[in-house]
């Protein structure tokens, strides 16, 4: 009975060991996953806000600029797409096919003076303006939270962890290729 004492009791000890090891290990991970849930919801929380804002702007250009329909369609067209997207990868997608529409609108308001000057439209123009500024700060504290989840997830004895746990590496909300380019504005095709 005492010869198989100890061998028990050096397996216990052992698995108390690692447990100590990997109980706080694994808490992290969990801390870590929520931060970065937390800071996606607020990325979705200003796209939102710019999708309810949206159609208010629509309204007020309609009035003044009845023939730019395909203007308007496009931007309806890329709300819907951000509003079915799932992923930060095609929520990404999405934002940029509404900003490139939005920015097209905004060549639009160029040949309206009258619009420019609307105080409705004006006070939509700033709270957009806004609004973009919380989507950038969003994406970015999200980019950090992930960021930092993911060093966890690949760093020694974190990657051990993550392995047997099931935590994934996070996507990071990325820019479409070619954001980096400034896009071309041509007053040309309106001003005839």
């Amino acid at each position: 009975m005492k010869r198989m004492f100890g061998p028990i009791a050096v397996i216990i000890g052992i698995l108390v060991i690692l447990a100590i090891m990997l109980v706080p290990k694994y808490n992290t991970f969990v801390g870590l996953e929520e931060d970065v849930d937390q800071s996606y919801s607020q990325i979705e929380n200003q796209l939102q806000r710019r999708m309810d804002l949206i159609p208010n702007l629509v309204e007020s250009v309609k009035g003044y600029a009845k023939h730019e329909e395909k203007v308007l369609g496009d931007i309806a067209d890329a709300r819907s797409r951000l509003a079915g997207a799932d992923t930060p990868e095609e929520q990404a997608t999405a934002n940029d096919e509404l900003s490139g529409a939005l920015s097209r609108l905004l060549v639009v308001v160029e040949n309206y003076p009258e619009l420019k000057a609307d105080a409705n439209f004006r006070q939509l123009m700033d709270e957009l303006a806004g609004t973009e500024n919380r989507i950038a700060v969003a994406r970015m504290d999200y980019n950090e939270t992930a960021s930092e989840y993911n060093r966890n997830v690949r760093r020694f004895p974190g990657s051990l962890v993550a392995g047997i746990f099931g935590f994934d590496k996070k996507e990071y909300f990325k820019a479409a290729a070619g954001a980096e380019e400034a896009p071309k504005v041509d007053f040309g095709e309106f001003g005839d």
